[in-house]
């Protein structure tokens, strides 16, 4: 029986799966958003929470603890410097996981998995908004304004050389 097995363990030794987990924290801390399988997102994310939540106290002690988990100096600098301000407020749920879909080679159910407060799309922020939406149709109403455009000008050449050639 399996009574009180919470760690998935992923098919991996423990070393190969810590040194896995740390990875995948860091990346997703540094690019806030990966794309992996639904497994491995669901055991990062268990893994990353509590690392987000030491990170609201700035202090060396929550530093040390947070760098020999993720083992990356620029990650650990990028939670401490721009993540944890952002999550100061938020009193847990770090990270969103979406479901994509299935890989093809093998069949595994796929997801993203990022942070909360840096998906502009969800949030409906200013960056989502200013970004206009692209016609298909409007280059080529350019094209034919310029080609009328040019009508003219092409009937007034050939007045020109018509004028010049009767003189």
């Amino acid at each position: 029986m399996r009574h009180s097995r919470v760690v998935n363990h992923l098919g991996r030794t423990s070393s190969h799966r810590k040194a896995m987990l740390a990875n995948m924290a860091s990346s997703l801390i540094i690019h806030k958003r990966i794309t992996t399988t639904t497994a491995k997102a669901k055991a990062l994310r268990t893994y990353v929470e509590p690392l987000m939540t030491k990170s609201k106290e700035d202090s060396t002690h929550s530093r040390r603890i947070v760098f020999s988990y993720l083992k990356d100096k620029t990650a650990v600098a990028e939670l401490f410097r721009d993540i944890s301000p952002k999550i100061s407020e938020r009193p847990g749920g770090y990270t969103r996981i979406l479901k994509t879909g299935h890989r093809i080679g093998d069949n595994a159910d796929m997801c993203i998995i990022e942070l909360v407060d840096y998906n502009e799309a969800m949030l409906g922020g200013e960056a989502a908004k200013a970004k206009s939406a692209r016609r298909r149709r409007a280059p080529k109403k350019k094209e034919h304004a310029t080609a009328d455009a040019k009508a003219p000008k092409a009937a007034k050449a050939e007045e020109t050389t018509g004028d010049a050639a009767q003189e």
